[in-house]
Formats: C-alpha cells, structure tokens, sequence
C-alpha cells in the first residue's frame, strides 16, 4: 500500500481545510477512504440503532496537484484508514499560507498520515511542520459496511432554507426539548417543531422550493399540502448544522417517513450526504 499526494495551490489548500474542519466538527473518528480518483470521509454508525452516518466526496483532481496511490491489491485498489478528525484538522490549520502540502501514508512504530508542511519565510529559505497522524489501517473484510449507503426513496425532498437561520432557530429549540419535528410537504413548505407537555413551538420555513422528483417515484401522487414529518434527537441535528460553513450551493432535506432525514449539500466541488435516523 502507498500513498502521497501534494496540493501547491492556496486556494485547493483553504478548501482542504475547510474541509477537514467540517469532518472534525461531524464525527469524532472518521473513515479516509483512498481510491485513485477520490477521497472519501466516511461515518457509518449504524442508523439501525440510532447512529447517524455521513458519505463526503471529493475528486481529488480539484485539490492535489500530484496524487500517488497504490490500493491494497490491483483488483481492491483501495486504502481505507480510520482516523480521529480533528488531529488531520488541527495539522492542516497550521497551513494557512503555506508554500506547499504533502500528505504520505508511513509507518513511524504505527500507520501514520504525515502531513509535510512547507512554509514561507521572510528570507528565502523554507521551514517545513511535519505532523504525523495515527492511523489504522482497515483491513478488507471490514469495507462493505463503509460504502456509500442506499438512499431510500424519499416521501418528500425540499430546498433547505440558509443553514445559519436553521442553526439558530435549533439552538433555542435545543433549550426546550431533546426532541425535534421536521415536517416537510411538496408545496416548498418547511417547519421545524418541537412539542413538550408544557409547550409546543413551530418555525414556519416558505417557498423554499422542491427538487424536481426522481423518476419511478410516487411522491407526485400525494397531496402537495400534507405535510411528512420525522422525529429527530436535536443534537444529533444541530451537530449536522454547526459543521457547515457557508451556504452550499445546493441543499436538499429527503425525509423518509418516521424513519430519517438525509441531507445532501454540494459546497462547490465537495459533496456530503448526512443521514439522521429517526427517534423510534
């Protein structure tokens, strides 16, 4: 197995922060599958037992301007580590305006994820941080349970409204009750609601507009006022929200009745899927 790759260019090393925020603020340890044309951050808690997961994707052309991998076999030409998100985070924040980055799978005692950074200084010399992140390796007969997970056929898909609005409006809900509504319907109708003995709030989400359905779906049969509605823990929800920075380019909300929401966002030209089962 080998692995390195070096990104030279300021603008794909922001973005491969941002990133590596983002998962850190996601998942505690995550998953980086290495295949010859992508880069995955996988979560897989499973959704069965009340686990959220999270496929995010990135085609490694758009970030590394050199990329060498060697998979653990030519037919599996795959690398998959399992990593704690936020020691890659932390390693790449000290990038910032950085000449160069070099990530190289090693082996110092353990597995490792060595993060070379080159910096720049005021005299022409160049002073380089290495980092070297633990890592384990994961061996092939665990795979299939890190695949990107089957999207079940949605009741109702809708547009989410700015993701900062919605991460206020949870954070004050966050206060009153552990559980949360998110009901959707086909008219670009969004609430998010949460109802205790005591009290029962609802913030009204309009014209936010419905993706246009996929094709074999049944969900232009329904009555486009009713509304669909699952019952999240609102942590697990604010969690989603407190990991995005910016406002993607295209956000959608699929809920699943009763049994999960999946959110699906594009920030320029990384992809995440997060999947928040319901409360039984």
């Amino acid at each position: 197995m080998k692995f390195r790759a070096k990104i030279v260019d300021a603008a794909c090393l922001n973005h491969f922060t941002r990133v590596s925020t983002m998962i850190a603020k996601l998942a505690k340890t995550c998953t980086l599958r290495i295949s010859p044309d992508k880069l995955n951050f996988v979560l897989s808690d499973k959704v069965a037992s009340g686990g959220v997961s999270m496929w995010c994707e990135l085609e490694q052309a758009n970030f590394f301007s050199e990329f060498q991998m060697e998979g653990v076999s030519a037919e599996n030409n795959e690398i998959y580590l399992e990593l704690t998100s936020e020691n890659l985070s932390r390693a790449l924040k000290t990038a910032q305006n950085a000449r160069a980055l070099k990530v190289k799978l090693t082996n110092k005692h353990f597995p490792c994820l060595t993060v070379s950074i080159e910096l720049l200084s005021v005299s022409s010399s160049s002073r380089v941080v290495t980092h070297d992140i633990p890592v384990k390796v994961i061996p092939r007969r665990l795979w299939r349970d890190l695949q990107e997970p089957t999207v079940p056929a949605a009741d109702v898909s809708i547009y989410l409204p700015v993701l900062k609005t919605m991460k206020s409006v949870v954070e004050k809900m966050k206060n009153i009750s552990n559980h949360l509504i998110i009901e959707a319907n086909l008219n670009g109708e969004l609430n998010l609601r949460i109802e205790t003995e005591l009290v029962s709030v609802t913030t009204h989400f309009k014209d936010l507009g419905n993706p246009p359905p996929a094709s074999g779906h049944a969900s232009q049969d329904h009555d486009p006022e009713r509304m669909t509605e699952v019952h999240v823990d609102v942590r697990k929800l604010l969690q989603f929200l407190a990991g995005q920075q910016g406002n993607p380019a295209k956000a959608t909300c699929n809920i699943v009745s009763n049994k999960m929401v999946h959110f699906d966002l594009l920030h320029e030209d990384v992809s995440l899927q997060y999947f928040i089962p319901a409360l039984s």
